[in-house]
């Protein structure tokens, strides 16, 4: 089986646990050089014009470098000192999802509507983490893409929509305590931001990564999530 046309598309956010329409292949993928973090405002999903919630981005490894606020934070919770940092140290877990080509479309003009306040649309490089089952099923298709080593994952080259820094609803870097206290309260028509939050770290805790040491070991959604507990 080949997949060569049609969509990638990868989630890290409200698409891990809230899929886009028909996909047909859902891998979990290693996303090296970003940062998750709940620095984007949202009017439109998690909370109003009027009292905006929160919801995640990418924060690139280049941002974290060159902004002493982005550095401290991501010491805050990795506790790695970014004045010798590289890419490879940055890892965030998401999916990827297939959509065949003869609705890529259909699903590319959902998303573009989905992903709107301050969301555009951009390429990285994800490590697949694919299970026998699939390895056995994309054979053809997997051999086209590049080996990471030493993980020995394939690497694919995949959309995703990402709040920059420079997007007029992006409020980071923001202490989590304040986060927390908006997430705590915020709702929109797409339900309450606290539901956002916890559905995320629902989803990731149930990913398992095939024959990997990597554990899934978000410091920053665990310490964030606790931090709303306290307000609710």
């Amino acid at each position: 089986m080949t997949i060569d046309e049609g969509l990638w598309i990868l989630g890290y956010g409200s698409l891990i646990y809230k899929p886009p329409p028909h996909f047909t292949h859902r891998i979990p993928a290693i996303i090296h050089g970003f940062e998750r973090r709940f620095w984007q405002s949202s009017i439109d999903h998690r909370g109003t014009p009027e009292a905006p919630g929160r919801v995640v981005t990418l924060i690139p490894y280049e941002e974290i470098i060159n902004r002493e606020t982005f550095k401290n934070d991501f010491y805050q919770y990795e506790k790695l000192d970014a004045t010798n940092l590289t890419k490879d140290d940055l890892t965030t877990l998401g999916v990827v999802y297939y959509i065949p080509s003869d609705h890529a479309a259909d699903v590319r003009e959902y998303l573009d509507v989905r992903e709107q306040n301050g969301y555009t649309l951009h390429e990285v490089d994800v490590h697949l983490d694919v299970s026998p089952s699939q390895e056995s099923e994309l054979q053809e298709s997997l051999n086209h893409l590049e080996i990471h080593e030493p993980s020995g994952r394939r690497v694919l080259r995949t959309t995703v929509y990402i709040g920059t820094v420079d997007n007029e609803a992006f409020v980071g870097p923001e202490i989590i305590t304040e986060t927390a206290a908006v997430i705590a309260t915020s709702h929109g028509p797409s339900g309450s931001n606290y539901k956002y939050l916890k559905q995320l770290c629902d989803s990731l805790d149930e990913m398992t990564l095939t024959g990997s040491s990597l554990i899934n070991t978000d410091n920053y959604l665990k310490e964030l999530l606790e931090e709303v507990h306290k307000n609710l």
